[in-house]
């Protein structure tokens, strides 16, 4: 029997822990987590401030309850203060403010990632609302309910900020989208790609201010949000919503354990840090990127489950590794769809690949199929020397999203865009072309 210390319960930590609890019996499983919740889908978070879900209970799919009934020991809102590494005890505190102290066998830090706080003056009045926990949503949800909140500012135009800003519009409100790059999503998808999301946000009413930092957040009564100061002027709004992104929350670490990219803990391919007894899995931990042949920072949901079922089977004696990650991802705004694996055309070249694209938009179906029948509009990205697939974007107002996990798995295997036209995808007039935008786009490839 082992003893196993989890920290943290969210998609990465609650992952782990089943996967412990549900295939090795016997070990001491222990868990903290700082939160009252736990398993909280967080990218269900604008659905419910804009009205597009009925409730919110659907979003958690696990709770104290459940794990405590497979035989973990849960301890909510419970902060570990420190580790001893050395003598392998975890130190925390109760909110009611007992200790408590656990030694450990195996230790797996599921510290997940925190809201960045940007340094902008006035960003601590009331009004001022980030994006990450069950709570937060809460909070701008019953903000938004107050009929003197008319328009809203966000901050930051990555995944989290395009949504909540068709979520503030959808509740009714002026909303505005701030950001410092020159367009949307640009982490995720080319120009071609983010304009034609640009252009959908705009035909749904939200104003884009790009290339337009936040110098000031502004008060009228020294209290509560009036308005926000750009360099090209001063906008009236009664909220400001900051989502400019996410940093891992390594604090926990105390400089003992070894960090990689965007400082978040290093870890191989069977999660372990630099400590074999630690692992690091979800949002606090780098992942092993396939299109990039490196490891690299991505967070996503999709992600951390998969890093917590490593880590779970590891440090109950079954070798496992991670078979990497493309960063898959998708995006719906206003019934338009948008979907990127691996790296864009701009990400590839300035990482060092001789990368080219080749871009093709065809209708989903056959012409003759009127219902239900969209253009696609698709680009893959492939090195130009290696023919190999390094990414791939696809757009549409049809769901086409089951199309990226082709592109996922090509770039994972090392498939080239040679091999694409004579792949065996099925026809049917229902579902698309017999000549389809995949295997035209393989067909014209240079």
């Amino acid at each position: 029997m082992s003893k196993i210390i989890v920290i943290g319960a969210n998609h990465a930590g609650t992952a782990a822990i089943n996967t412990i609890l549900d295939n090795y019996k016997g070990n001491e499983v222990t868990v903290f987590d700082a939160n009252s919740n736990i398993s909280y889908l967080g990218c269900g978070t604008a659905l419910f401030i804009g009205k597009q879900i009925a409730d919110t209970d659907s979003l958690f799919y696990s709770s104290k309850e459940t794990l405590t009934g497979k035989g973990a020991d849960v301890h909510m809102e419970t902060k570990v203060s420190s580790i001893d590494f050395d003598k392998k005890v975890v130190s925390a505190d109760t909110k009611d403010g007992q200790k408590i102290e656990k030694t450990y066998d195996k230790l797996i830090l599921a510290t997940g990632s925190a809201p960045i706080a940007p340094k902008i003056p006035g960003a601590d009045l009331e009004g001022v609302h980030y994006v990450k926990t069950f709570q937060d949503g809460l909070g701008i949800d019953k903000m938004l309910n107050d009929p003197d909140v008319k328009s809203v500012a966000v901050v930051g135009a990555g995944y989290i900020g395009v949504e909540v800003a068709e979520a503030v519009q959808l509740r009714g409100k002026t909303s505005y989208l701030f950001d410092v790059e020159d367009g949307c999503l640009n982490g995720y998808f080319d120009k071609e790609f983010s304009e034609k999301m640009d252009e959908a946000m705009k035909k749904g009413g939200i104003k884009l201010h790009y290339r337009e930092p936040i110098t000031e957040i502004r008060s009228s009564d020294g209290k509560k949000v009036s308005s926000v100061l750009t360099l090209k002027g001063e906008y009236p709004v009664e909220m400001v919503i900051l989502a400019i992104g996410f940093s891992p929350r390594t604090c926990l670490g105390d400089g003992k354990l070894e960090l990689g990219k965007n400082n978040a803990f290093a870890v191989n391919k069977n999660q372990q840090t630099s400590k074999p007894d630690v692992y690091a899995v979800g949002d606090c931990a780098t992942v092993y990127n396939n299109a990039k042949q490196d490891k690299d920072y991505i967070a996503l949901a999709t992600n951390a489950v998969r890093s917590g079922i490593v880590a779970g089977h590891n440090v109950c004696g079954t070798a496992l590794e991670s078979a990497g990650v493309q960063g898959s991802n998708g995006i719906c705004i206003y019934d338009y769809k948008m979907f990127s694996t691996g790296m864009t055309l701009a990400a590839a070249q300035k990482h060092g690949v001789d990368a080219m694209c080749v871009d093709h938009e065809d209708m989903q179906k056959p012409e003759f199929m009127k219902s239900e029948n969209h253009p696609v509009k698709i680009r893959i990205v492939y090195d130009k020397n290696s023919r190999k697939i390094v990414g791939a974007q696809l757009a549409s107002y049809q769901d086409v999203s089951m199309g990226l996990h082709l592109f996922s798995l090509a770039i994972a295997k090392g498939f080239t865009i040679n091999e694409l036209p004579l792949l065996d995808i099925f026809f049917m007039p229902h579902f698309n072309k017999p000549f389809n935008y995949i295997t035209v786009a393989g067909l014209i490839a240079k």
